[in-house]
């Protein structure tokens, strides 16, 4: 058992990326807490679905023009000191929010203060996002433990979402919206005060030699002529788009579909953040890339089956079995994609080409929002739900009859870049 912990969480070996973990831990419990509560509270306020979309397509649609300049400057920039400057953001805003709902200055009659904070935290995140990403590489600093890590990022990521959206929940119940937000505020100086104790230095700068345009469009141009890198960001696109918007409508199946209140919706996020840790061990005790494209397509089948199950449920209990295999696939999806792109970039492109993977979930989950708003609003969210869900099966039935080219240029890629290291199973290290 201590055997497979320790292959398990093998990246948690380097001091660096432990540290990093221990503090991002709790900061994320009070993210998932803040995502419950925020849904809920601008339901509860406007009983508006297509209200749900406009806050989730303001936090969000930032991305779509900071992260390619982000990406352009990742490799000229200190991005542990600017993942710092971007948690004390965060911590602003969210302060921001809390105070204004305990105080009572964001109402039934007075809205606008969330949408201009979501528009916010969207610029913030936009610039931390694809920055985060790249800080991985630093901290771990071995490339075959670079699958591990996202692994077990994604598994810190989704132990949270178990016990945040639960807590979430509870907290509502026993005492306001205004002191999730709170809680949520406070979450941050954990992790701020542990990237204080990260120690990275970073090679002296070599002379620039393009401008950061021509930077963001031989990104873009590489991006788009590797096959592989391709498909990677268009599945993603679809995904988010008509997949993840599912949560934007969890407020809405609880308290009118399974005639429940915030812990109905608490519980049935929670349940999917079981499946997607559930999904992030699974990803955690695998050693190297190999099968991970083929896997990349069954679990997109698994979600999108289940969404569909899901979308015509009215039952608590039938409706918390398909959250478990909705959070399982989405989780893979997401988790796989970022792992094969970061396993089959060059180095001189993985900041460009992660900023455009940021940048098309940031992108595609603000329209996602809208779109199965807009849906649900004239459908009802059942229908809204089930068409999302049929896109997402019919783009991954069409994944089966290009698996061969992607696998065969895949491995090219790994070749040309040295990083076929990845492909295979690496040993165990553990240094302090």
């Amino acid at each position: 058992m201590f055997g497979y912990l320790r292959k398990t969480f093998v990246s948690l070996s380097i001091r660096n990326y432990r540290i990093f973990f221990s503090g991002q831990v709790v900061s994320l419990i009070g993210t998932w807490i803040q995502r419950t509560t925020m849904g809920w509270f601008v339901y509860r306020l406007t009983n508006s679905a297509w209200l749900l979309g406009v806050v989730t397509f303001l936090s969000m649609i930032p991305s779509v023009f900071i992260s390619p300049f982000v990406g352009a400057w990742a490799d000229r920039v200190n991005r542990h000191h600017t993942v710092i400057g971007t948690q004390i953001a965060f911590f602003v805003q969210s302060s921001l929010l809390a105070t204004l709902v305990l105080t009572g200055v964001i109402n039934q009659n007075v809205q606008y203060p969330i949408l201009i904070l979501a528009l916010f935290q969207g610029i913030i995140e936009a610039v931390d996002s694809p920055i985060r990403q790249n800080l991985l590489i630093d901290l771990i600093g071995d490339k075959k433990l670079l699958p591990n890590a996202i692994a077990t990022n994604s598994a810190m990521f989704n132990s949270a979402r178990l016990i945040g959206p639960a807590v979430g929940g509870l907290l509502i119940i026993l005492f306001s919206e205004g002191v999730c937000f709170a809680i949520n505020a406070a979450t941050y100086l954990p992790v701020i005060i542990s990237l204080f104790f990260i120690k990275l230095s970073y090679p002296a700068l070599k002379p620039r030699t393009e401008s950061t345009l021509k930077k963001i469009a031989s990104g873009w141009k590489y991006a788009y002529q590797s096959f592989p890198i391709r498909y990677l960001i268009m599945n993603l696109a679809i995904y988010t788009l008509f997949g993840y918007s599912y949560s934007t409508l969890m407020p809405v199946f609880a308290k009118d579909i399974l005639m429940g209140n915030s812990g109905t919706q608490g519980l049935l996020m929670s349940t999917a953040g079981i499946g997607a840790l559930a999904g992030a061990f699974v990803l955690a005790s695998r050693t190297s890339i190999k099968g991970m494209h083929l896997r990349l397509i069954g679990v997109g089948l698994m979600a999108s089956s289940a969404l569909i199950l899901f979308s015509r449920s009215s039952m608590l209990g039938l409706s918390m079995v398909m959250m478990l295999f909705i959070g399982f696939g989405m989780m893979m999806t997401n988790a796989t994609t970022n792992t094969l792109l970061q396993s089959i970039v060059s180095d001189d492109m993985r900041g460009r080409v992660l900023s455009t993977y940021t940048m098309t979930f940031q992108s595609m989950s603000p329209f996602g929002g809208l779109l199965v708003g807009s849906l649900a609003s004239k459908f009802g969210p059942q229908t809204a739900l089930l068409l999302c869900a049929s896109v997402c099966m019919l783009w991954s039935l069409n994944g089966l009859r290009i698996l061969p080219r992607f696998s065969n240029d895949m491995l090219k890629m790994l070749v040309r870049n040295s990083n076929s290291s990845v492909y295979r199973a690496p040993r165990l290290r553990f240094t302090k």
